[in-house]
């Protein structure tokens, strides 16, 4: 089922907005100026933080070189000067959906999942029990975040085997000197410094041959100085499934490889432990955690898991066996979680907006202007993880992005008729709100500064943190004043 369609009047140009300035709203929007369409278009980019690239920003950890690309990539499409940008502008508070139909013929959400999924195990509230997600927020600088980070812990538990736990734990296990050449802003290096850590444990629940990280993010691990990578012979007893794993997928075999080397360097370590570095990252498989135990003070004290086992299909089933471990910080690195769009429809249980191959759908939400549910929204879109989920790296992001463009393109007839649509008239209304947005030359005023604060240093940028800071340098307001303070 459809809602009622709007009065089938075609428009010569269609004003789009985007919701979101991660890499899935430039995609987006990098792909509709360069489709086949028998119209012009005119793009407004919109995003909550005054500074474009969203989780390729934020979301990353800051010694991942080839991110570098993708951010070139990225600011390629902005500086064409063809997308409009608007940033530190808040959906729901500055600007609503009801605004975008007065001013846009269609909007295209891409806010992305930010939030950390939840792990419903006892303990999971203690004090010293974080989400990644928080985590790398803090560490990559953003700016809605505290400056300072609870970096108390000696032995430290990472819950997950994907890409992001192992981020989180390399971050916790690397020598903050070696951060240095990196853009992580002065406090994030300071707490890093200080930090008492010596054993951080990955704990993931599958064996080696189902870890969902990629080869090259667990070579990075064996890459840091001055610590130990730590694997244990019981969790290499291979089934056949694994072992079919090994030799038909690519991937696998590198993986395998990889840690079978890691393998002879434990064995040496264990003839020679004076040899040993002054931090350990520990690889626990087949290990299910059941619960976070309380110190007898609210704090973690330690983790409680079960031992799990190869069940002959790829898969794994508890033994019974019940082991601890004493750490006094856990972080849960088990996936994102999206975050609802106030006046758009939202599945709770998935995290993301419904949507059909990225066309809205009401799902019986009255607040959405629709009737029953599964009725498509004219004039709203999706793309990205606020799509289909907190999957996939920037190939599928591409993909997803040429979807939800070939539905709004072929929806023409079917768009939200503006009362309003110069481009003049959305900046007005900002100005009348007293948004203080910031644009794209704004943008490159504060890429400018973080680079200049960097070189100072002999680095290659230090990130401004302050969204105010932030905020005054790309409006050129009081600029002496702005730093890239803790």
């Amino acid at each position: 089922m459809t809602e009622k369609r709007p009065t089938d009047q075609r428009p010569a140009k269609l004003r789009l907005a985007i919701v979101g300035a991660g890499p899935a709203g430039i995609y987006a929007a990098d792909i509709l100026l360069k489709a086949e369409r028998n119209f012009d278009v005119s793009i407004d980019l919109f995003d909550h933080l005054p500074a474009p690239y969203g989780l390729v920003r934020y979301g990353v950890a800051p010694d991942h070189p080839r991110i570098k690309g993708i951010i070139s990539a990225l600011r390629d499409v902005l500086d064409r000067g063809d997308i409009r940008i608007f940033g530190n502008v808040r959906f729901g508070e500055d600007i609503t959906l009801d605004d975008l139909r007065k001013h846009y013929n269609a909007v295209i959400f891409a806010t992305g999942a930010v939030r950390d999924a939840d792990l419903r195990i006892p303990g999971i509230d203690l004090v010293g029990s974080y989400g990644a997600a928080r985590f790398v927020s803090w560490f990559d600088g953003h700016p809605d975040y505290p400056r300072t980070w609870p970096l108390e812990a000696k032995q430290v538990a990472v819950i997950g085997n994907g890409n992001v736990a192992l981020d989180v734990a390399r971050i916790l296990a690397k020598h903050a000197d070696d951060l240095l050449p990196t853009e992580i802003p002065a406090n994030v290096y300071d707490g890093l410094k200080a930090s008492p850590v010596t054993d951080v444990h990955i704990f993931g629940r599958r064996g080696p041959t189902s870890v969902k990280f990629t080869p090259l993010e667990l070579r990075e691990l064996g890459e840091l100085p001055d610590v130990d990578i730590v694997v244990y012979d019981e969790d290499f007893d291979y089934d056949d499934a694994a072992r079919a794993a090994v030799a038909s997928n690519k991937q696998v075999f590198v993986i395998d490889k990889v840690l079978g080397k890691w393998r002879e360097r434990a064995h040496k370590l264990a003839e020679d432990p004076q040899a040993g570095a002054s931090r350990r990252l520990h690889l626990h498989f087949f290990a299910k955690p059941l619960e976070l135990i309380d110190d007898g003070t609210g704090r973690v004290g330690g983790i409680r898991y079960e031992r799990t086992a190869p069940d002959g299909q790829g898969g794994v089933v508890g033994t019974g066996e019940i082991r601890e471990l004493p750490v006094q910080a856990v972080y849960r690195a088990v996936g994102y979680f999206g975050s609802p769009l106030p006046g758009v429809p939202f599945d709770k249980k998935h995290g993301v907006i419904p949507n059909r191959e990225g066309q809205v759908l009401s799902k019986g939400d009255p607040s959405s202007g629709a009737g029953s549910a599964n009725q498509q929204l004219y004039g709203v879109y999706a793309t990205g993880w606020i799509k289909r989920g907190p999957v996939g790296l920037i190939g599928h992001t591409k993909s997803d992005a040429m979807e939800t463009v070939r539905h709004l393109i072929n929806d023409l007839g079917n768009w939200w008729r503006p009362e309003s649509p110069s481009e003049e008239s959305i900046v007005a209304l900002l100005d009348e709100r007293g948004v203080e947005y910031t644009n794209l030359d704004g943008w490159h005023r504060l890429d400018q500064h973080e680079q200049a604060l960097g070189a100072a240093e002999g680095r290659v940028r230090i990130k401004v943190v302050p969204r105010d800071e932030m905020v005054a340098i790309s409006r050129a307001v009081a600029p002496a004043a702005a730093t890239a303070s803790a």
